[in-house]
């Protein structure tokens, strides 16, 4: 498996790695993809790693601090 680290990865990579992994990033359901996207822009740009926005994400999990709100996805049944 090749490194997923920035110095190892160009910028197109990068953008692949998270089409690939999130599923349908152009897909028409609103509020679904962009927040995940938005999520992961620093480590497309090179400024972040995966380690350090999976461990910020997790943080404010775990400590109830405000994230950004999800609006729903129309497609879904919940």
């Amino acid at each position: 498996m090749k490194s997923l680290l920035i110095a190892d990865t160009t910028r197109e990579e990068r953008e692949q790695i998270v089409s690939e992994s999130i599923g349908n990033i152009d897909g028409a359901c609103d509020g679904c993809s962009p927040g995940l996207i938005r999520m992961y822009q620093d480590y497309i740009d090179g400024r972040k790693e995966l380690r350090e926005i999976h461990m910020e994400f997790n943080a404010r999990y775990i400590s109830g601090a405000e994230g950004p709100d999800k609006s729903g996805c129309g497609f879904s049944s919940f």
